[in-house]
């Protein structure tokens, strides 16, 4: 195996293939935290301006050639959509090397496929979800043939800047892309469903949307944060007699624990049905 350079974390560069909202995303948290200043990312625009304007706003780099971006890049990230990534590796396919760590955000596409594509074994698969948008992404990653453990290090980095990174075998991540790459539409609808239930119940649209929405970050915030299991964080708020055990008790009769159980499931089996056609 030909040795990999690591790559200076005081002055790498990022391109992005691609200049969508997850690239917008990526770049902008990394902006934020300032872990890069804009003037060592950059991205390609084609034809759509306001995507250039968008980026040239807080100071990327857009060139008007994909190529130009690997070139100046050491660590060159896909984000495109899937159909659509086979095209955008085949097209800078000359101007990658084997010193430049690869990504691929785009989901359902495999490991061996984007090696095949790119000729290069140093490529990192990563499967963000779009509360990166806001700084709270899921993200797991799986690393290809050549990638180093630095390598992961680095693009843990920089995905840490829109959330938090996990790390997984690539065979999970048709269950990863129905927990976390679909699970936001679920908590989407119950923040809906709690509101409407506000509403029932006689408080104003304004307030009982803004209590669902402030409730739901509140839950996950503590267990995420106090490392308790939720079961017993349930346990506490759940006294004798009380509210909160009469509302579990009817969340039980309607099977809701089963019911996101079988969403999960169901949105894995369709990517995993997507990603073999």
């Amino acid at each position: 195996m030909s040795h990999t350079l690591p790559i200076s974390a005081e002055s790498f560069k990022v391109g992005f293939i691609g200049a969508g909202k997850m690239a917008e995303s990526i770049a902008r948290g990394v902006v934020a935290s300032g872990m890069l200043p804009p003037n060592r990312i950059s991205t390609a625009v084609h034809s759509n301006l306001n995507r250039r304007q968008v980026f040239e706003s807080f100071g990327v780099n857009v060139f008007s050639s994909s190529e130009e971006v690997v070139r100046e890049s050491d660590v060159v990230i896909f984000s495109v959509k899937p159909q659509v990534v086979k095209k955008a590796i085949t097209e800078v396919r000359s101007t990658l090397s084997k010193d430049k760590v690869l990504v691929s955000v785009a989901a359902g596409i495999k490991l061996k496929d984007l090696q095949e594509w790119s000729g290069q074994d140093r490529f990192i698969r990563v499967m963000p979800n779009t509360p990166a948008a806001v700084g709270e992404a899921a993200s797991v990653m799986s690393l290809g043939t050549a990638a180093t453990e630095e390598d992961g290090a680095l693009v843990t980095r920089l995905f840490g800047s829109v959330g938090k990174m996990f790390k997984a075998d690539e065979k999970m991540f048709d269950a990863v892309t129905g927990l976390s790459g679909s699970g936001p539409a679920y908590i989407f609808l119950a923040i809906e469903a709690l509101a409407d239930g506000g509403v029932a119940a006689g408080l104003p649209r304004e307030l009982a949307l803004g209590l669902a929405s402030q409730t739901v970050l509140g839950a996950a915030t503590m267990v995420s944060k106090t490392g308790k299991h939720p079961g017993v964080l349930k346990d506490d708020v759940t006294s004798p007699g009380g509210t909160t055990i009469a509302g579990v008790h009817e969340l039980e009769k309607g099977s809701f624990r089963a019911t996101l159980m079988n969403a999960v499931v169901a949105a894995a089996n369709r990517s995993r049905e997507l990603s073999q056609s």
